[in-house]
């Protein structure tokens, strides 16, 4: 009797779980979902692209996956998807497009000229990525502990950002950078730096802050100024993306100073 009671409840169980399976699931929750899928697909199809040399093509695709990470977020909570089942993908997709990527390109460009060491450097980003998202991924939890101001900081740099400004040496490449023993030694080093700034303690502010309505004077010189961006990124794409990744790295400290500024100043 007790055989088939168990039995029983096996097969309730079973229906159950088709039952569920077999429930609407509201359709803002899937978009952000697919965008970042469309996201994922550019990040591995530009490691094809630097697999046949077209690096140029290959920047493209991860800067679109990066641009693709920026708005699912925002999207899912603009309309009210966010779910943890897109968290948990979003980080996975961080972690292949920012950490793997990234290392790929920039090794199968100008690393792979120190061999062994260029690897190496390849290894420890892509391992800092991750170590960086499992630890955002911790805090995430625990940020209604920290203080309101304390939020709109990341601690170290983003795995989007240390994606983007890690390519600087396929940048200054199509600028006319030579490509040699002593570039391959200070870009070697370089991508160990990244590496330490993506697991360090550096806080950098997250532009969550920003908010969605802004004053009457301040659209027309935000509109401008996106403007004058984009038409320099279609006509001068390295150039504008090297100036935006020295801008970016003089910018980490500056941000630093007015973080420890304002904890002194606000209340513990």
């Amino acid at each position: 009797m007790k055989k088939k009671f168990t039995l029983l409840n096996a097969e309730n169980a079973h229906d159950s779980a088709n039952i569920k399976l077999r429930q609407f699931i509201h359709l803002r929750f899937v978009m952000p979902n697919i965008i970042t899928i469309m996201a994922i697909v550019a990040g591995l199809s530009s490691i094809r692209m630097a697999f046949e040399s077209r690096f140029d093509v290959a920047v493209i695709l991860l800067l679109l996956a990066a641009l693709l990470d920026g708005i699912d977020g925002r999207i899912a909570r603009a309309i009210h998807g966010s779910s943890h089942f897109g968290e948990q993908l979003d980080s996975l997709a961080d972690a292949i497009n920012f950490g793997a990527v990234p290392a790929l390109l920039t090794y199968l460009y100008i690393l792979k000229r120190m061999g062994n060491l260029g690897w190496l450097a390849a290894l420890i980003y892509s391992i800092a990525c991750c170590l960086r998202l499992a630890r955002f991924n911790v805090m995430l939890k625990n940020k209604n502990t920290l203080q309101k101001w304390k939020k709109n900081y990341f601690i170290g740099v983003p795995s989007p950002g240390g994606g983007c400004i890690l390519l600087l040496p396929i940048y200054l490449g199509f600028l006319g950078m030579q490509i040699n023993n002593t570039t391959s030694t200070i870009f070697c080093l370089y991508t160990i730096i990244i590496a330490i700034l993506m697991i360090s303690n550096l806080p950098v502010w997250n532009g969550k802050s920003i908010r969605l309505v802004m004053r009457r004077d301040a659209v027309i010189p935000m509109q401008l100024f996106v403007v004058i961006y984009c038409v320099l990124l279609v006509e001068y794409i390295w150039l504008t993306l090297a100036i935006s990744t020295f801008a970016y790295l003089i910018f980490l400290p500056i941000n630093s100073y007015f973080y420890y500024r304002s904890s002194r100043l606000k209340p513990k």
